[in-house]
């Protein structure tokens, strides 16, 4: 999974990637809000979840400790990144400002 997700971050545009558990409830209530901002945002933006028991190498090289866990990339450096459940509005705020 490094080798992909190394790839999707290098891309030409944004990507907001979310970084969960099955097991967490505020990832959950996250993922409408995720699914609006896709939607909202088009192919302007690629938005991508990495379940950390399943991908633990990634999380590591992220320092990911609190879920859920959001970071802007683009061209594969971090622009910009929040733990905890973040409302629609921060996230279109940083997704203007950081991308």
């Amino acid at each position: 999974m490094t080798a992909d997700f190394n790839s999707i971050i290098n891309s030409g545009k944004p990507v907001l990637v979310d970084f969960y558990t099955e097991w967490c409830e505020s990832c959950r209530t996250q993922v409408p809000i995720l699914e609006e901002i896709a939607h909202y945002l088009g192919d302007r933006i690629k938005v991508i979840k990495i379940d950390i028991d399943k991908n633990r190498l990634v999380a590591l090289k992220y320092g990911i400790g609190h879920l859920p866990t959001l970071m802007l990339f683009r061209n594969g450096k971090l622009k910009w990144q929040q733990a905890g459940l973040t409302p629609r509005s921060g996230l279109i705020e940083a997704i203007f400002n950081y991308s």
